[in-house]
């Protein structure tokens, strides 16, 4: 009698958990969708042509969704995967602090990576992956080597020093009219700010030939800004 209630009890939270974890699972992915439907929409009926660059790739999903969501609308975007492939760095200061972001966290393996692309449809020839670190991979590449024309940028890299290297990176990429989205831009900690906001603050702050104009917020902690010439 025992094993039949814990057998009952079992898939009774088996009943309750998988709705909800899917749930979950849809009412982030939709969120996600609607940026990329938006943005590439926005992209390609006022002319703005480019790359997509991502920054931190766990998982494949919001790649997904940037290529399909770049055919959907006609603009042939080439995408760029930035990302270490063995998941977050050590962070390196209070500003990289919280309690989700630990070493090693949201690893997806470089060819688990090209595996989700294939299942997606997404041909090989028309994206690119950069394993590695950023602090090893950006500072390496030059203003003038690709992608060196960005359409939209979408920062998912969650700590501050990642965050402000990747910024540094995309300063002198910057134009009139790209688009660039944070996914963790109101993800805060009991004693910091978040990072990924932290750091697009400060490089505000001292760039300003930008206006940083408000887009899309998606989901509860993504914000997304379209860049104007001032």
């Amino acid at each position: 009698m025992k094993a039949v209630l814990r057998r009952w009890a079992n898939g009774a939270l088996d009943r309750v958990a998988v709705p909800w974890l899917f749930d979950l699972y849809r009412r982030e992915r939709l969120a996600r969708r609607e940026l990329f439907y938006n943005a590439f929409k926005a992209l390609r009926f006022n002319g703005i042509d480019g790359d997509y660059a991502e920054f931190g790739s766990w998982g494949g999903q919001t790649f997904a969704l940037a290529y399909a969501e770049s055919r959907r609308h006609g603009h042939a975007a080439r995408l760029w995967a930035f990302d270490s492939f063995e998941g977050l760095p050590e962070p390196r200061e209070g500003r990289d602090e919280h309690p989700e972001w630990r070493r090693g966290k949201m690893a997806t393996k470089l060819d688990e990576f090209h595996a989700i692309c294939a299942a997606n449809g997404i041909p090989r020839d028309v994206y690119e992956v950069v394993p590695g670190f950023y602090e090893d991979t950006l500072p390496t590449r030059a203003p003038s080597e690709a992608p060196a024309n960005i359409a939209l940028a979408y920062v998912d890299c969650d700590l501050y020093t990642s965050t402000k290297i990747v910024l540094e990176f995309l300063a002198p990429r910057l134009k009139h009219g790209m688009i660039v989205a944070f996914d963790d831009y109101f993800c805060w900690s009991p004693a910091h700010a978040s990072g990924e906001r932290t750091a697009w603050r400060e490089h505000v702050a001292a760039n300003d030939a930008w206006r940083w104009v408000p887009y899309v917020q998606y989901g509860w902690a993504g914000q997304s800004y379209v860049l104007e010439a001032r």
